[in-house]
């Protein structure tokens, strides 16, 4: 009988636990922005906005795509640099 009642307290702890609803934070739009920011620098086409140097980091491009997603006007959270 006893185990019946724990079994019957994990299960009730485990519907109140409220789920969070699943709005996007990127549209889908942003994210087919970083897609191509990522195969230009998989190309070695990529490069940084004033030194025009070549962008080799991953996370760069990303944050390049994110970028130009943001100035296009597609729903992507504010940098938290800034």
């Amino acid at each position: 009988m006893a185990t019946k009642k724990t079994a019957a307290k994990k299960s009730a702890a485990k519907k109140s636990i409220a789920k969070k609803s699943s709005t996007r934070k990127y549209s889908p739009g942003a994210s087919k922005e970083v897609e191509t920011e990522m195969k230009a620098m998989k190309e070695g086409k990529l490069t940084s906005g004033r030194s025009g140097k070549k962008v080799t980091d991953r996370k760069q491009a990303i944050a390049i795509g994110l970028s130009k997603a943001r100035k296009e006007g597609k729903k992507v959270p504010d940098n938290p640099n800034e």
